[in-house]
């Protein structure tokens, strides 16, 4: 094989090894023996192949689990918590130089930071401010993050697993809430069904043929299952009248 013809093979190859493609939603750190020269941009690239490597960083907002933690209430509950944060890269520079492995760097210190957080309030402030407990948490992480190059986006309590005679416990608190409030709505409910009653006994005894059409009515809703008898002991006659109001007097004036 012609020694030129190899050389220039050989050459042609080299030129192709160093050649690299950087999609947009990435950035890639350059290092010459070493030493970080620069960050390129996406597009095509090319590198001295053996002297320049590059390391490859997603700027991307990705997602992080927080492994199931257990966490001890300040009211003494045991429970596990898990989470899951999310977080974005603005500086590729310090995120790589600053401080090894990000990923799992940011994972530890959620995963302390959701101990912290949960482990000094109560159960029922966790159960059910989910919120707040993420806006402490993602400030803890951040306050460490920042100089980093690192933001995060935000942090959500996703489970909360509790023991089996504490789920019971709290189902029959909330059984008893529940027939608390329909024993409440039904004595609610008596005393404006009594009121409109009232009102409507009032208003039956201002006219004596109301009261007949009234017990007629009875009748009418009686009669229509037509599987009964009624019988009266006495004519309709009898039946109690409303007493009339005396008529008051008018005394004349003598001049």
């Amino acid at each position: 094989m012609n020694p030129s013809l190899f050389i220039l093979l050989l050459f042609g190859l080299i030129l192709l090894s160093g050649i690299r493609i950087i999609f947009e939603y990435k950035r890639a750190l350059k290092f010459r023996f070493g030493k970080f020269v620069k960050t390129l941009e996406p597009g095509l690239r090319w590198i001295i192949p053996v002297v320049e490597t590059i390391q490859i960083v997603d700027i991307r907002v990705i997602t992080i689990n927080i492994v199931s933690q257990e966490v001890m209430t300040s009211d003494n509950v045991p429970c596990s918590i898990d989470g899951v944060v999310f977080y974005k890269v603005n500086n590729p520079e310090k995120a790589v130089l600053e401080v090894e492995e990000y990923k799992f760097a940011i994972s530890q210190l959620s995963q302390a930071a959701l101990r912290d957080v949960c482990g000094k309030v109560e159960l029922d402030t966790i159960l059910s401010k989910r919120e707040e407990m993420g806006k402490n948490i993602k400030a803890i992480v951040e306050q460490e993050t920042k100089v980093w190059g690192i933001e995060i986006i935000d942090v959500k309590i996703k489970d909360i697993q509790l023991p089996e005679n504490m789920r019971r416990m709290m189902a029959n608190q909330a059984e008893a809430e529940r027939s608390r409030r329909a024993r409440i709505i039904l004595a609610l409910a008596e005393e404006q069904a009594a009121g409109k009653l009232l009102e409507a006994g009032k208003l039956i005894d201002q006219s004596p043929s109301a009261i007949k059409l009234r017990l007629y009515q009875t009748l009418a809703n009686i009669a229509s299952e037509k599987n009964s008898t009624i019988l009266f002991p006495f004519p309709e006659e009898v039946l109690p009248r409303p007493a009339k109001k005396p008529k008051k007097k008018k005394i004349k004036k003598i001049d």
